[in-house]
Parts: C-alpha cells; structure tokens; sequence
C-alpha cells in the first residue's frame, strides 16, 4: 500500500510517501510544497494545487491521510490553512484518492505511544520508524511522514479487524 501523509498548509505544505508491506515502511519521498508570502492567496493556492497534482500523479497513492484542522489563536491562519486544505481534499478526490483524518492526538499516539508527546519526541521516532540518517526537514514534512505512518498502522488494523469479522483470517483446513 502506498500512502501520502499530508500536514496542509498555505505557505508549507509537508507531503510524505510511503510504501507499507508487511510491516515494513519504505519512504519514497519526502518534501514540501511551498509558495511565496507576497503573491495573491488565490494564486498560492493554485500554485499548491499544481504541485499536489503533480506529486498524486507521480506516485498514485492508494490512500492519503491528512491532519485534521486545530484551531490555535489566529482564527485567521486557520481560516487559510483550512483553504488549502479543501485544494488538498480537491486534488485527492480528482485522483481518485481516499482521505483519511487524523488529529494530532492520534498521530503522536500512533508513532510515539503517548498522545502527549513533544514535536521532537515525533520527529525523531518518525526517522527511527523509517531508518532515516537525519531528521525530516521541514518540520512540516516530518509531520506528514508522522500522519502517513498513522495511517498505516490504523489501516493495517483495520484491514485485520475486517478479516477477523468475516472469517478471512481461518486456515484452509477449516480450523479458527
């Protein structure tokens, strides 16, 4: 299964690519879109569209997950950030591409095991998690690399979960 991680942004949107089998994480890529602070806003959602495009097109993800919106003090970052966001869901479902949504919480719960856990504490598991010499860069596109491998974990327990529940997971010889 190859999954997009996507931590959504206007100025820094962090993209992570991962194949999961077996267990196993192989990253395929790792960046971030970025767009200029002093052009028009519908421009640099554009210009992340474009790019979004381009990045579904190259690696066709089976499944993307994508951090839920948290609200801090500026409701007006927020506001932007959740436009750009729709732009990101936009391009996902033009390719055909499943979201998946996950907080925060979940995320540090998934790759840390502590839902409490620090920004750091997140990074530097997720570059063990993966074997990665050094820490993801931008902290965006660490974080979406985080989000990816939430996502791989909860539907790798999913997919065991659905087996369990319609018999897929007998032996061939009729035993449980």
């Amino acid at each position: 299964m190859i999954v997009l991680g996507v931590d959504p942004g206007y100025a820094i949107v962090g993209c992570g690519v991962l194949e999961y089998q077996n267990g196993r994480f192989r990253t395929l890529d790792a960046r971030a879109i970025t767009t200029p602070p002093r052009i028009p806003f519908e421009k640099r959602l554009e210009m992340i569209h474009r790019d979004f495009c381009a990045l579904l097109e190259q690696f066709r993800p089976d499944q993307m997950a994508i951090e839920e919106l948290f609200f801090s003090q500026n409701k007006t970052t927020g506001i932007y950030v959740a436009q750009a966001r729709g732009v990101l869901l936009l391009a996902a479902s033009q390719y055909g591409v499943e979201p998946f949504e996950y907080n925060p919480m979940q995320v540090k719960q998934a790759v840390v095991g502590y839902g409490s856990a620090e920004k750091r504490q997140v990074i530097e598991m997720t570059a063990r998690i993966l074997g990665l010499a050094e820490r993801p860069k931008p902290d965006d596109v660490a974080d979406a690399l985080a989000i990816a491998i939430c996502h791989a974990h909860s539907a790798s327990v999913s997919m065991l979960r659905r087996a369990v529940l319609t018999g897929h997971n007998r032996r061939r010889d009729g035993q449980p």
